[in-house]
């Protein structure tokens, strides 16, 4: 038995890096809509749809010109509204010849497209993540495509206790998933809050090796998620008993649904120290690459197990479940809008 997690038409969704954008045309697909994606030259970015109106041939595969995209196909023209603005053969391009513009919004280097009613776009809504754009802050980033429904990486992500057994060697050791936590949740602005403090926890390598630190370590795990797009881990470590030296990392994800039972998992690892460390930084990248490829593996594992599943079969949830089902809650919410 199949099902898909509905989607919130009416948000912001991040649909890709801001370094992924440039003057060639992207093509990634959001809430089932494929977009070509590319930036003027003056530097702003464009979402087209990403089908010319004539053969359906993708505009992401076709060139610029200037700030104009020429379908590989026919050469049918269009400018960054979506207007049609030359067709081959004829001086009259017909009134009907244009695709759909998403409104695009950069904020903290990545780019957000909203794919509901353009009238509704706010950009002052969208969550931030201030710390992507910090110079202070080193960040690698990545983005991995998971085969599975999206709502399933949002439980992945709010429930960290699974570090334990599918992460361990790398982020995970007991005392995570033997820490209880605390959630708070607010439903009208859609923000889930998840927090594991563990005074006294084995130091896994992802931080024994980027900090330094050797022996046990208080560890501080706190989730903000906001609903449905971003994901921020707050983590603070510190050797036991000391409250310095203070190590923090901000770990940021933005979950995008790109169409049913498929997900964008967008990472990044942000840190404020060991900042001019080329080493660390390689590490880091190449470490947490490793654990989100874990997730990837299991979620589509996970998936594969879901669709075989007969009508009506029962889920079992505890108390480690409660920020995922309060962010199931406020995704159906959002979604029946």
């Amino acid at each position: 038995m199949t099902t898909h997690s509905a989607f919130a038409r009416d948000q912001w969704y991040v649909a890709a890096w801001a370094s992924e954008v440039g003057r060639g045309l992207l093509a990634r697909t959001v809430l089932g809509e494929p977009l070509a994606l590319y930036r003027t030259q003056e530097g702003e970015p464009v979402a087209l749809a990403d089908r010319c109106v004539h053969r359906r041939f993708p505009l992401s595969a076709s060139r610029l010109d200037g700030d104009r995209v020429v379908c590989g196909y026919h050469g049918f023209t269009y400018d960054t509204t979506g207007t049609c603005v030359f067709v081959p053969g004829q001086k009259r391009v017909p009134r009907t010849a244009r695709v759909a513009s998403y409104p695009v919004a950069e904020v903290d280097s990545l780019v957000w497209v909203w794919i509901g009613d353009p009238e509704a776009a706010d950009p002052a809504t969208i969550p931030r993540a201030p710390h992507l754009a910090d110079g202070g802050w080193v960040t690698v980033t990545g983005m991995e495509p998971v085969d599975c429904d999206y709502g399933l990486l949002v439980d992945n992500l709010m429930d960290l206790s699974h570090e334990t057994y599918l992460h361990g060697g790398y982020i995970g050791t007991p005392e995570v998933a033997e820490t209880p936590i605390t959630t708070e949740v607010d439903e009208e602005a859609g923000v889930v809050r998840v927090s594991r403090h563990m005074p006294d926890a084995e130091c896994p390598p992802f931080y024994a090796r980027s900090t330094g630190i050797e022996g046990r370590i208080q560890r501080l795990q706190d989730i903000e998620y906001f609903a449905p797009c971003l994901y921020l881990l707050h983590s603070t470590i510190s050797p036991t008993g000391q409250d310095a030296p203070r190590f923090r990392t901000e770990i940021t994800y933005a979950i995008t649904p790109s169409a049913p039972g498929r997900v964008y998992d967008f990472w990044a690892v942000s840190r404020n120290f060991a900042v001019g460390d080329d080493e660390v930084t390689t590490f880091l990248r190449d470490f947490n690459h490793t654990v989100v490829m874990q997730d990837v593996d299991a979620l589509n594992l996970l998936q594969r197990c879901l669709d075989t599943e007969p009508e009506g079969y029962q889920e079992l949830s505890i108390n480690i479940d409660t920020g995922g089902l309060a962010a199931r809650r406020i995704l159906a919410r959002l979604a029946a809008r």
